[in-house]
């Protein structure tokens, strides 16, 4: 009988699951089903699929983040899956756990076939099996079938294969003795398999190892429980603490320059728990440097790390991609923040006809309760920002527009952002700035972003008060000029004026007096002074109600908007320009004696209209007619500060590391194997023949077919049969072989 041979004669790893002998049926389909390679690609695919969620969605943010993000329907069922801690998740872990399990069966199932075919020379292959490779070779040969043999383990020896030779009776080829010759090389394709498929398994224990499983495992036996509320660490029970001898770990912590700390903190969905490290680290002093563009390019900590149990310390120094690793714990730099400045501010106010301030102080991350008896507030320090980098190129500085925009745009150069155009960039630091919020009565809070020093735009110096009342929206900022003296109290001074009645009454009457001659009826007086009072009232946000409805005539609060309205509704369309015109002169006159007197009230001279006073004016103005939109009752001039800088670290210990480093170098070796390794089997047949030679039948094979591969075969088959054809040819010997 004549047998039809694969062309790749290794033992064929199957597809299917481990088939049980024994066991009740649903037990043995449950094992080939978890052993089989599709259970264990399908889960792959989902692991896959989880890990792109994981990667686009960011993970660990507080659960607010998501609310504004995905709003609270979508943001809850995200909350349900645990998409925000995809890689901690219950299903992640436990779809992770069968992906180990199936995939190491898989490995135990295929390991031992895969060890067996690599011992095996398959030297029984018959010759009727050798004339249907595709690669083979024939010819004959003068020497005897010893020499052809010898001749022949010679080449392979030569070209690296590994060789058996067997013996075969005559009755078993016809009556001729004969010789097997089976080499083969390359098998180390085969461990590419099992190298691959260890080294995954490799990757998943220690990972499982090194993720949240360990300390939810913890939280389960021992009934540790997440901390959800705010408290000083000495205030912190037990049940929120893990061991010091916690095996895995991965937490933060952060340390304000000449402060100590042993106390990690691990985020546990909604809340946190603490985790003990076997040793104090001591912050000497947290070093930072800055690029051009505001951007920090370096950061490091001087620490010292005591350890408690020897008393034993020593200096050390950690920076970004250089960790400290001690007593199997790895400190590595992971950012900074502000470890509790101190801030020094001047409170204005913004609503009434008082200017007088009073001195507040802070720390960045505290609070302040504040209360004039009809209202209370609370301030909320929440950041000092010594280094703000922002672009002051002439394109910014010359307001210059696209011409795209739409004309609406252009009250950002008033209520936008404070630098934002396109353009030739020419990056700046302007200064120092304190974030605060203020929340009233009922809870809600706006967040205030205030610059200590003014900023020179357009060629005027105005100090930037920044309002958002959101923190997913940006910062309105209201510009401020800044008097002669660069301060701020010149222009508190007019905001104080315009909300004092009878400091505009008397710039009214100053304004009527300018502009009207000595010889005016008095008549006419009254109407102007009617007018200026009623201009500055409204412009003042007195607004005057309806005789009919009772309600004021107008619905904006203030400020040029509020006049403007005032003219719609008061004065027909077609004398709404004569009459806008007359209103800006009257109110830009009453409000230039109103400033006057508000110098003139504190001690210092009127002043001239000359360019720089008049550019001043403007400003102020302007900046007036923005208080109304501005919601907070107080302004908060930063006047000091001592900054504290604090050091954040993450900590970790992770035995699992090693497993996974050594799994990924298996993964390297396995695939290398797997994709450049061939592995070729060789057999010759060699008979003898009635005159003395012998008949030479070679066949080849490998599990992959290449250009390379038909190379090798043509080089072995001229350097053992000295034939460039399959076919036979005339007797030779084994060095003059021929077709």
């Amino acid at each position: 009988m004549s047998a039809t041979p694969s062309p790749v004669p290794n033992t064929t790893l199957s597809t299917s699951g481990w088939e049980l002998q024994h066991g009740s049926r649903a037990w043995r389909a449950f094992v080939e089903l978890l052993s089989s390679m599709r259970f264990a690609i399908a889960l792959l695919v989902i692991v896959a699929v989880a890990s792109i969620i994981g990667t686009v969605l960011t993970q660990g943010q507080p659960y607010n983040n998501y609310i504004n993000q995905f709003g609270p329907f979508w943001a809850e069922v995200f909350r349900k899956f645990e998409l925000y801690n995809v890689y901690s998740s219950w299903w992640f872990l436990l779809i992770l756990t069968f992906l180990v399990v199936s995939t190491s069966l898989c490995l135990i199932r295929n390991t031992p076939k895969i060890i067996t075919d690599l011992k095996t020379y398959k030297e029984g292959m018959r010759e009727q099996s050798m004339r249907h490779f595709h690669e083979r070779g024939e010819t004959t040969f003068t020497d005897g079938r010893a020499a052809t043999v010898a001749h022949l383990t010679g080449v392979m020896k030569s070209h690296g294969y590994k060789f058996k030779v067997q013996e075969r009776p005559a009755a078993q080829e016809g009556g001729a003795g004969a010789t097997m010759i089976a080499a083969k090389t390359g098998g180390i394709n085969r461990i590419g398999y099992v190298l691959a498929h260890a080294a995954f398994v490799l990757i998943c224990v220690g990972a499982l190892f090194d993720g949240d499983m360990m300390i939810k495992a913890q939280m389960w036996m021992f009934g540790k429980e997440p901390l959800k509320a705010n408290m000083l660490l000495s205030q912190v029970p037990e049940i929120n603490k893990l061991s010091v001898h916690n095996p895995t770990f991965r937490g933060n912590l952060q340390i304000p320059d000449g402060g100590e700390s042993n106390m990690a903190v691990l985020s546990m969905g909604d809340g946190v728990l603490l985790q003990p490290l076997p040793f104090n680290i001591h912050l000497k002093k947290f070093n930072i440097d800055f690029y051009s563009t505001g951007m920090p390019r370096l950061f490091a900590s001087d620490v010292v790390i005591t350890d408690p149990r020897s008393g034993k310390s020593f200096p050390a120094k950690i920076e970004v991609n250089h960790p400290l690793t001690y007593d199997g714990v790895t400190i590595f730099q992971s950012g900074f923040a502000d470890g509790g400045s101190e801030l020094f501010l001047k409170a204005w106010p913004m609503h009434g006809p008082s200017d007088k301030t009073f001195d507040l102080t802070g720390t960045v991350g505290s609070d302040r309760q504040l209360s004039n008896g009809a209202q209370s507030m609370q301030v909320e320090f929440t950041e000092l920002r010594i280094f703000n980098v922002q672009d002051m190129s002439p394109a910014q500085m010359t307001g210059v527009k696209p011409k795209e925009q739409s004309f609406m745009s252009g009250f950002d150069r008033h209520l936008g952002a404070p630098v934002a155009a396109p353009g030739e960039r020419h990056l700046q630091n302007i200064g120092p700035a304190v974030i605060y919020k203020i929340r009233d009565a009922s809870g809600q809070a706006h967040e205030y972003f205030n610059y200590m020093l003014p900023v020179e735009l357009n060629g005027e110096k105005v100090f930037l008060a920044g309002e958002r009342g959101s923190l997913d929206a940006g910062y309105k900022y209201l510009r401020i000029p800044a008097d002669s003296n660069d301060s701020i109290d010149g222009w508190m001074r007019f905001r104080a004026a315009l909300f004092n009645s009878k400091d505009r009454q008397e710039a009214a009457a100053q304004y009527v007096a300018a502009s009207l001659p000595p010889d005016a009826t008095a008549e006419l007086k009254n109407q102007l002074l009617v007018t200026a009072s009623r201009t500055l009232d409204i412009f003042a946000g007195e607004i005057p109600n309806d005789p009919k409805t009772g309600k004021p005539v107008v619905q904006a609060p203030g400020g040029l908007p509020a006049l403007a309205q005032y003219l719609e509704a008061a004065v027909p369309q077609d004398k709404q320009q004569q009459a806008s015109d007359v209103f800006v002169r009257i109110l830009n006159g009453t409000l230039w004696q109103l400033w006057q007197i508000s110098r003139e009230n504190h001690g210092e001279k009127p002043v001239t209209q000359d360019p720089a006073h008049e550019k001043f004016f403007d400003s102020a103005v302007l900046a007036l007619s923005d208080t109304f939109f501005y919601p907070s009752p107080l302004y908060l001039q930063m006047t000091n500060y001592k900054q504290i800088q604090a050091s954040i670290f993450q900590v970790a210990r992770a035995p699992g590391k090693v497993v996974v480093y050594t799994g990924a170098v298996l993964l390297i070796l396995g695939v290398f194997a797997m994709l450049y390794i061939r592995e070729r089997r060789v057999w010759f047949l060699v008979k003898d023949r009635e005159d003395g030679g012998s008949d030479t039948l070679m066949a080849m094979s490998t599990n992959r077919r290449t250009m390379e591969y038909k190379k090798e075969f043509e080089t072995l088959r001229t350097a053992s049969l000295g034939v460039a054809s399959p076919d036979p040819a005339k007797a030779q010997s084994p060095d003059t072989a021929s077709t």
